[in-house]
C-alpha cells in the first residue's frame, strides 16, 4: 500500500456529514459513525485481544493491540462525548477474549463505560457475551429506523429504513495523483451502511469485492479514511 497526503486522494471533503434515512450522522475519520440526535457512536469489528488469541497457536504478534484500540476509542469518545455506544460484533477476536484482557485494559474499558450505555452486539468471532467486561449483550438493536447488526442483509427487518454493520472490514483502493492509494472506509448505499474495521489488527475487504456486490444493488459510495473522510464515487474504485 501506497500511503499518500489527504489531499492526494482528491475525493470530496464532507466533513464526514452524512443523512442516513432521516438520521443526520457524522462519519469519523477514525472508523467511527456518530448518530448525531441520538448521540449514539457505532464501532465494528474491535477485535479486541487478536494477538492474544494468535498466540495461543504460536502466532506472535506484538501484544499492544487491545490497548492501542482501546485508546483510540477514548480519543474518538473524548471527541463525540456519546451518551451510547454500540459495538457491532466482532468486539473480541475469540469467545474467551474478554477473559484475557489484562489489568489495564480492563480498567481502560470501565472508564470508557462510565456514565453511558454500552451495548455489545454479538458477531461470528465472538457469538457468546463476554464475561466480566461490562455492557448489555444483545444480537441487533432498532432505533429510530436504524436496525444494527453484525452482518449485513442477515436478517431482513421492513421496519427498519436503514441499516448499519460491520463484519466485511471495507477498504478502497483509489489512483489519486500517479499513486494508488487502499484505505479503511465505510461503504454507504441508499439503505445500507457497512462500517469499516476499528481494530488495529483488523484487516480489510476491497469493496469491489463480490461479496458488496449483492448488498448494494443500487451501488455505493466508499467514505475514505484520512485526517477527514474523502467521499469517492464507485467509477473511482478500483479492485485489487
Amino acid at each position: 500500500m501506497v500511503v499518500a497526503r489527504d489531499d492526494e486522494v482528491a475525493g470530496q471533503d464532507t466533513a464526514g456529514a452524512l443523512v442516513l434515512g432521516l438520521h443526520a450522522a457524522k462519519a469519523d475519520p477514525s472508523g467511527a459513525l456518530f448518530l448525531c440526535e441520538a448521540r449514539m457512536l457505532v464501532v465494528a469489528d474491535l477485535h479486541l485481544e487478536k494477538g492474544s488469541s494468535y498466540a495461543r497457536r504460536r502466532v506472535f504478534l506484538p501484544p499492544y493491540d487491545t490497548r492501542a484500540t482501546l485508546e483510540r476509542l477514548a480519543a474518538v469518545i473524548d471527541t463525540h462525548a456519546p451518551r451510547i455506544v454500540v459495538a457491532l460484533g466482532d468486539s473480541f477476536h475469540d469467545d474467551g477474549g474478554g477473559s484475557r484482557l489484562d489489568a489495564g485494559d480492563r480498567e481502560r474499558l470501565a472508564t470508557l463505560q462510565r456514565g453511558r450505555q454500552w451495548i455489545w452486539i454479538t458477531g461470528n468471532h465472538d457469538p457468546s457475551p463476554p464475561a466480566g467486561v461490562g455492557g448489555d449483550v444483545v444480537a441487533e438493536i432498532a432505533t429510530g429506523g436504524i436496525a444494527l447488526r453484525h452482518v449485513p442483509g442477515s436478517v431482513p427487518d421492513c421496519r427498519a429504513a436503514f441499516e448499519l454493520a460491520g463484519h466485511l472490514h471495507p477498504v478502497a483502493k483509489v489512483a489519486a495523483r500517479g499513486q494508488v492509494v487502499r484505505r479503511r472506509c465505510f461503504a454507504f448505499g441508499p439503505r445500507r451502511g457497512i462500517l469499516p474495521a476499528f481494530g488495529a489488527y483488523a484487516g480489510g475487504l476491497n469493496v469491489r469485492d463480490r461479496a458488496f456486490a449483492p448488498l448494494f444493488p443500487d451501488g455505493l459510495t466508499a467514505h475514505v479514511l484520512g485526517r477527514r473522510t474523502f467521499a469517492i464515487a464507485a467509477p473511482r474504485l478500483l479492485p485489487d
